[in-house]
């Protein structure tokens, strides 16, 4: 299927705002595929299939989950607004016949991230951050990351969502501060190499 495919299915299923930001982040993932090396057209399907459980009720998540087998941790049980990515990774291969690994994978960790993320779940997570109608503070920073180096967004983009759900004081998942550790020694490493 083709994006137009896509944005009729996802239509109905957002709210006007969340339908918008998909079809930014679609745009947005595009661009940064290219410009990292990423597939763009896998860039554009993640993207517009990022958030297409979003507005879907908890009950409804659950079930998807729980017909997968899901067995969500105690983290997951107290942070509902990770739901949408497990349960859309799960629609979007079984209701949706979308079964690259790397499409899913990307939906799935768009929000915690993971470590050793692939080229194409950064782009989605950086883009998911950048999209042109986001207005948070820091949002221009993050853009302006973006367009030097896709890792140095990441660790931005970890590092606020670190701090907003501490600030929360709200249960932090495991696989994002796994995500902020790798980054920061990734980052160090490179830092070793050119001083060395």
């Amino acid at each position: 299927m083709k994006r137009k495919e896509y944005q009729q299915i996802i239509r109905p299923l957002l709210s006007d705002h969340r339908y918008r930001h998909s079809v930014n982040v679609a745009k947005e993932a595009v661009r940064l595929a290219k410009r990292y090396g990423a597939d763009p057209e896998k860039a554009e399907t993640a993207g517009i299939l990022h958030d297409i459980m979003k507005d879907t009720g908890p009950a409804d998540q659950l079930k998807i989950m729980e017909r997968a087998g899901i067995v969500l941790t105690e983290v997951e049980q107290n942070a509902p607004k990770l739901w949408h990515a497990i349960s859309g990774a799960l629609y979007v291969e079984r209701e949706l016949g979308v079964h690259d690994r790397e499409i899913l994978d990307a939906i799935r960790y768009h929000t915690t991230g993971r470590v050793g993320m692939s080229l194409l779940e950064r782009v989605i997570f950086v883009a998911d951050f950048t999209s042109e109608e986001r207005d948070y503070n820091g949002a221009d920073g993050m853009r302006a990351a973006a367009n030097v180096s896709l890792e140095r967004a990441m660790l931005e983009g970890v590092t606020f969502t670190l701090r907003d759900l501490s600030a929360r004081q709200k249960p932090i998942h495991p696989d994002t501060l796994a995500t902020y550790n790798w980054m920061v020694l990734q980052s160090a490493g490179e830092k070793l190499k050119k001083e060395g």
